[in-house]
């Protein structure tokens, strides 16, 4: 198993070029790269934002 680098949302919006609230409101509407709760700390894994992004990527001229 790889272990991953956690990080706080504010590294992980950065990381993203979003808001921190941007992040929220994904959590909130279940969307967004998967996270981790840690009682009431939310972390990150660099892994699950490179797979976020990953699997956000849209071909041009798709679904056309």
């Amino acid at each position: 198993m790889i272990v991953d680098k956690l990080i706080d949302e504010k590294e992980a919006a950065a990381w993203l070029g979003c808001t921190v609230s941007a992040m929220r409101k994904w959590r909130l509407l279940g969307k967004g790269p998967a996270f981790c709760r840690i009682g009431r700390l939310v972390r990150y894994s660099e892994g699950d934002l490179v797979a976020f992004v990953a699997a956000s990527r849209v071909q041009p001229g798709a679904g056309r």
